[in-house]
């Protein structure tokens, strides 16, 4: 039988024990501590006990648990010399308190200090060790399950994972946990951790102030690297959010940890040396930051801006590591410096620290002197145990986290204040006031005090205190040493635009350059064009488009191009509007004076033609063609001729009404005269027939009836569409894009074609008429010139409606005058020109014989 097959029978014969024993011990309310028992690794009685959980080492031995046996305890690695620095600090404000007579006095305070090794599992266990005290565990105890804790508040731990669990552990016990370093936002909330506190603050203030930092500098194509875990993920995840609000983008964004495999680092590595930004936010922890450092320093990754959160920006190891100035120039935010008089002289008495009879000491003081109790092989020199700290010069000696050993400090004095205000303390002490940790922790909630130094200690409703940072600059010096300038402060408690105050230093930048470095993924669009995204990339990989015609865009990166008013058009840079040149006919260009020239010709030839007939007004030429007629038509030509210098000039409200019913009836009042005098023309040949008595039914009278009746019904129309839709001077925008075409708008469109399909229907009936009487006796035949009057007439006109219509702008009515001309010198030149031609160079012809046909034939 394999062993699965025995488990089921081996697990109910287990079930039966476990039954026995605990009905036959169910009258007996006893408590047993499980697992081994934890000690700490410094301790000191007093009348009331706080704890503290500290890194004294910062990595441990990964194990290959099998589950078959109890795991072995955790094997703790890397001695950490700052955790040794903050217990330090710790046991410098006990000491303190407990030398004040004005606070707690009578009450001395002692401590149980624990090494957590940065685990989170064993930050749990030293914790639970603390709220339960260290009885054995083998034995049963007869005291109450429900006993006090054994110590009041918790000082620690260093970094926001372990913090977070601890927190949900002791959080339902109500012991305060005052955190002096962890500043992941995600503690904040106090339903999770409503006993959380801490003395720095939180990295909800700390990734919004990064974001307006880069935002600052202009650098919106960046690469984020942080710290997998809470600390780094919750922070780098506040960047990114308040980063995007502020228009940067992230390129690319990496998490490792420092017991992270090489080839994990080393993907890190690849993906900076293929990026294009050249600035990286890094959300690290000094020991992650240690790691990345040695890796970088191997490629040689210099030239890259950093930008760095307070977990290593000030931190002078990370700066001793840096020997390939990978880091030069960093910027980022740090813990406002600090200083408490008599903490450093009490920090390098390790002294005190030998006296423990913790093996963990012993590798503390072989580690921080370099010797060995124990002579092993080797140079190593043997350690006395009476070194002297003075000539040692290491992380443990280095005093540049002064500003967290002050967090410490307020710690422990914060819970110092609020057990003074519960034990009602003045001279003494009220000894007999039960302590329970629920009490304290609502009394720290409420304190607010200064320390010696004049720092106010408080905490907000989220047990957070105010969130203050300084801006640092790595700046090397002469003899390699980095130099931590202070280039600025950020106070979140001000009006936004208040918040970041940089100071007029001067800052060094990657590579030692005193320019700011330019970290974009596309450069500024400049005025006169538009952003345009790229497709599959982030918001701020654009290309750059040129605005369009007749837009523009005067700021620089504009989103969109802004139409110009219709009355504007864009310049050639796009980046401004100018006002269009207004266009319309003018006298003062050429095309304008030609056609004012043609107009005045016209009108001078008529008026020569006139003279000419009215000077031989008696001859037989003249009279035989109703020389009433004839002066009538060539007074309408005139006004023909006229009419036309209407349409030159910039429009306005009465040129426009003028020049289309002034064309329109002058026009008919001319048709009207032709078609009267064809009238006349086929009367007199009929009335030369026998019997015919034709001539009294078109005489004088009935032709000016008809002229006048003609011409009244075009007034007519005019009328109408002057009262109905007038035409009006009209501003056009469309036509052309640069320019302004100043035109009159036909008001009714079917008031100008029906003014226009009138003409054209008269010049018809008159090029019938005229057509029907051109085989007459030639020397009385006027209905050949006639003919050919109304043919060119017609055809001016039917050619003119599509080149009117196509005609842009002024064209259009250069297009209309040449038309009116044109028939204009066609009437003129084909009806009176030959008679003129009679009359002054042939003046034999012009007699009553010829006239009648009766000359000799040609």
């Amino acid at each position: 039988m394999t062993s699965t097959q025995r488990w089921p029978e081996q697990g109910w014969a287990l079930l039966q024990v476990l039954l026995v024993v605990s009905f036959s011990r169910a009258e007996e309310p006893v408590c047993r501590h499980r697992g081994d028992s934890e000690n700490p690794q410094l301790s000191k009685d007093g009348d009331i006990m706080l704890g503290g959980i500290f890194s004294f080492h910062s990595r441990w031995k990964d194990r290959q648990d099998t589950y078959m046996h109890k795991p072995l305890p955790l094997q703790c690695t890397s001695l950490n010399f700052r955790g040794f620095q903050f217990a330090q600090s710790m046991l410098f404000a006990v000491e303190e308190i407990n030398n004040n007579t004005d606070l707690l006095p009578g009450i001395s305070l002692g401590y149980k200090l624990y090494d957590s090794c940065g685990s989170i599992a064993r930050g749990v266990r030293v914790a639970l060790a603390l709220a339960n005290g260290n009885g054995d565990a083998s034995a049963l105890s007869e005291a109450p399950c429900t006993s006090p804790a054994q110590v009041q508040a918790i000082m620690g731990e260093t970094s926001s994972s372990p913090c977070m669990a601890i927190a949900t552990v002791m959080g339902p016990f109500h012991i305060p946990l005052i955190s002096h370093f962890a500043t992941c936002a995600c503690l904040s909330d106090k339903v999770k951790y409503p006993s959380f506190l801490r003395t720095i603050p939180s990295d909800y203030y700390q990734s919004r102030a990064l974001a307006q930092l880069v935002k600052h500098f202009g650098w919106t194509w960046v690469g984020a690297i942080r710290t997998n875990d809470d600390y780094g993920n919750n922070g780098m995840a506040t960047f990114i959010e308040t980063a995007q609000q502020l228009g940067i983008c992230l390129e690319y964004s990496v998490a490792f940890f420092r017991t992270d495999p090489p080839d994990k680092i080393q993907r890190i590595t690849d993906i900076i040396k293929a990026s294009t930004s050249k600035v990286i936010v890094a959300f690290l922890s000094h020991m992650d930051m240690d790691v990345l450092i040695h890796e970088l320093s191997y490629h040689n990754l210099t030239g890259y801006q950093w930008v760095g959160s307070e977990g290593w920006i000030f931190d002078s190891q990370t700066a001793a590591m840096d020997r390939h100035h990978i880091l030069d120039g960093a910027i980022g935010l740090s813990i406002p410096k600090a200083q408490v008089s008599g903490m450093r002289e009490f920090m390098l008495d390790v002294k005190p620290l030998n006296t423990s009879s913790n093996e963990m000491f012993t590798e503390f003081w072989e580690t921080l002197f370099s010797c060995k109790f124990k002579q092993t092989a080797g140079n190593q020199r043997k350690c006395t145990g009476n070194e002297d700290v003075t000539g040692v010069h290491n992380s443990f000696t280095d005093m540049s986290l002064m500003p967290i050993f002050n967090n410490v400090y307020k710690g422990v004095y914060a819970v110092a204040h609020a057990l003074h205000g519960i034990l009602g303390c003045n001279q003494t002490c009220n000894t007999n006031v039960q302590l329970d940790p629920f009490t304290i922790l609502q009394n720290i909630k409420k304190i607010h005090f200064k320390t010696k130094e004049g720092d106010e200690v408080y905490f907000n409703e989220n047990g957070d205190p105010a969130a203050k940072y300084e801006i640092i600059n790595w700046q090397p010096t002469e003899n390699g040493i980095v130099d931590f300038v202070t280039v600025g402060l950020h106070d979140a408690s001000l009006p936004a635009d208040k918040q970041l105050n940089l100071e007029n230093k001067s800052l060094i930048w990657a590579e030692n350059s005193y320019q700011v470095p330019l970290s974009v993924c596309s450069e500024k669009c400049p005025p006169g064009t538009r952003k345009v995204l790229q497709k599959g990339k982030p918001v701020c990989c654009y290309d750059c488009v040129r605005c369009a015609e007749g837009e523009f865009s005067n700021s620089t990166d504009s989103i969109t191009c802004v139409r110009c008013h219709p009355e504007f058009w864009s310049n050639e840079r796009r980046d401004a509007c100018v006002k269009k040149d207004p266009e319309f006919l003018s006298y003062k260009e050429i095309m304008g004076a030609l056609l004012t020239a043609a107009s005045l010709f016209g009108t001078c030839m008529t008026a020569a033609v006139a003279f000419i007939f009215f000077r031989y007004r008696k001859t037989p030429i003249v009279r035989a063609n109703n020389s009433e007629l004839s002066f009538l038509l060539l007074f309408s030509l005139t006004l023909c001729f006229l009419c036309s210098l209407t349409f030159i000039g910039q429009p306005s409200e009465w040129s426009c009404m003028l020049r289309h019913t002034a064309f329109g009836i002058t026009f008919v009042l001319c048709i009207s005269c032709v078609l009267g005098k064809t009238i006349v023309v086929l009367m007199a040949f009929r009335a030369n027939l026998p019997g015919s008595n034709v001539m009294k039914w078109f005489g004088p009278t009935q032709q000016r009836l008809s002229v006048l009746a003609f011409t009244l019904i075009q007034v007519i129309i005019c009328i109408l569409w002057l009262t109905i839709s007038p035409p009006f001077p009209f501003r056009n925008f469309k036509q052309f894009k640069d320019k302004i075409i100043l035109e009159c708008a036909l008001g009714s469109a079917v008031g100008f074609w029906a003014v226009l399909g009138y003409i054209g229907l008269l010049a018809m009936l008159c090029f019938i008429l005229a057509f029907l009487a051109r085989k007459l006796p030639d020397n009385f035949n006027e209905a050949k010139f006639i003919t050919f009057s109304m043919l060119i007439f017609c055809a001016v006109w039917i050619t003119f409606i599509p080149a009117y219509v196509s005609s842009p702008g002024k064209f259009s009515v250069a297009v209309e005058i040449f038309a009116i001309l044109a028939s204009s010198f066609g009437l003129l030149i084909c009806i009176f020109i030959p008679k003129c031609y009679i009359i002054l160079l042939k003046p034999e012809k012009n007699t009553k014989k010829n006239m009648m046909g009766k000359g000799a034939p040609k």
